[in-house]
């Protein structure tokens, strides 16, 4: 584990996304919210935010960070895909990348695991940092990828 007892503590900031790819029935199924499991939104949103503080537990020599806030949101990208979006914020001496990247994962997979009866074709993809703040490194912003360029036309928010 690095040691970051000499690091001051900072204000720090990092934001993730990833994105379900499945049959534009299945998304479908979840607007409507007719999943035998129940509200996919709410429970992947809620699975997303508990990850972040067990990553330490999920990612070796990761430190345990007592977070400040943890956000996951939704956006419906039509026919097929679901973009989920984290971020998550920490005062500390080190940064919070691994938490908010844990957060996608987890609501991913929870959607996967919520949707799968009705559909095993499911994917996620594009797992990825969009942004981090604070520490000695700085800001990271991502520049915008034109192939996940999210159209006005083509969301509806979930949050």
């Amino acid at each position: 584990m690095v040691d970051v007892g000499q690091k001051p503590e900072t204000d720090r900031m990092a934001r993730a996304e990833a994105f379900v790819e499945m049959d534009p029935s299945t998304l479908q199924l979840i607007c409507d919210r007719k999943i035998a499991k129940g509200d996919v939104f709410e429970i992947a949103r809620l699975a997303g935010i508990m990850a972040t503080k067990r990553t330490p537990e999920l990612i070796p020599l990761c430190h345990a960070l007592g977070l400040d806030s943890a956000h996951v949101d939704f956006e419906v990208l039509e026919p097929n895909r679901i973009r989920i979006e984290s971020a998550v914020t920490v005062h500390a001496r080190t940064g919070v990348e691994m938490e908010a990247l844990t957060a996608v994962s987890v609501a991913g997979l929870t959607i996967y695991d919520m949707c799968k009866s009705v559909d095993r074709g499911m994917s996620i993809t594009n797992l990825r940092l969009l942004e981090k703040q604070g520490g000695k490194s700085g800001h990271f912003l991502r520049e915008e990828d034109p192939s996940t360029a999210v159209t006005q036309e083509d969301t509806t928010k979930q949050s």
